[in-house]
């Protein structure tokens, strides 16, 4: 199936795809890598098709139920804001999915640079979120603090200087938050800028692995954080989002999770430092992380939407 010179990485993928069964034995195929932070995409290119394939990253299996997350991914792609499940072997994180053709892979100078981006993605969250049935598991966020210094416990990694005392400070946003809990919805959790695909219409959203049934403020919130968004982006997705306006408190809700998922990725990224991935310098991401949480949790505007949040 394989060019005669072809990169190891490449030619795993082709060989893992052609056991798949989705195209004839023998088919001529092709593969691209395109990246992936803690897995390996490729486009693979067989019997004039394009399919996505994913190869599941070393050391994920810690922390990513496999089973769950193709059943998210089945969820959001019938729901309309994710491309067609074709294969899945839960057991190795592999999956193939439809590829999609014509789409940008965004970044944060994309949503910057692209016309009417962040509307776009405040668009196919209300549809994800108002449209996709109930993910089968629970994003808890406090919960999976609790799992990952577990996890980080078991490995030699030191915590940022002060993480404890921030997430002592951290019990009173827990209690606003609880105060006036949100209805839940099947949310994507983790909208790094590259889960979202432009076609300059509309948006498409990829990668479920910690898809969950959540706050759905968390999204827009993460989404700000991971694309640096100016004010005026965040307005825009919030209008888009909330075609009549959003209340001190869902806009409060959303600026905390700002920090939150800061205070949360921060852990994230040590243990991706411990476990060795060599696709970022994730001491400093990590750190990088937890200095933007302390500011935004010591502003005063801050204080302000912790407080209108508890009052709903």
């Amino acid at each position: 199936m394989a060019d005669d010179i072809i990169g190891t990485d490449e030619a795993e993928a082709l060989a893992t795809f052609g056991g798949l069964g989705l195209v004839p034995a023998g088919t001529p195929a092709t593969a691209r890598r395109l990246g992936g932070l803690t897995n390996r995409v490729f486009r693979i290119e067989a019997g004039g098709t394009a399919f996505c394939l994913r190869l599941a990253g070393a050391g994920t299996e810690e922390y990513i139920d496999r089973g769950r997350e193709a059943e998210m991914a089945r969820l959001a792609a019938a729901a309309g804001v994710s491309p067609e499940v074709l294969a899945v072997d839960p057991a190795t994180g592999v999956m193939v999915t439809r590829f999609l053709d014509g789409v940008a892979t965004m970044t944060p100078a994309g949503f910057a640079d692209r016309a009417g981006a962040p509307a776009r993605a405040g668009r196919v969250f209300r549809q994800l979120h108002d449209g996709a049935a109930a993910f089968p598991s629970r994003f808890e966020l406090f919960q999976m603090i609790d799992d990952y210094l577990r996890i980080l416990s078991t490995k030699t990694v030191d915590l940022p200087e002060g993480y404890f005392d921030v997430l002592k400070e951290a019990e009173t946003v827990k209690a606003a938050l609880s105060a006036r809990p949100l209805p839940l919805a099947s949310c994507h959790c983790d909208p790094l800028c590259e889960n979202f695909l432009d076609t300059g219409e509309r948006m498409w959203l990829v990668d479920w692995e910690y898809g969950g049934t959540n706050d759905p403020m968390w999204d827009l919130g993460d989404l700000s954080v991971e694309g640096a968004f100016s004010p005026e982006q965040d307005e825009e997705m919030l209008a888009a989002y909330f075609p009549a306006g959003p209340t001190p408190a869902e806009r409060g809700r959303m600026v905390i999770y700002k920090a939150m998922c800061d205070l949360l990725w921060t852990l994230w990224g040590l243990i991706q430092h411990a476990n060795g991935n060599p696709a970022d310098d994730f001491a400093a991401y990590a750190a990088g992380r937890f200095a933007r949480c302390r500011a935004l949790m010591a502003t005063t505007d801050f204080a302000g939407h912790v407080a209108a949040v508890a009052r709903g």
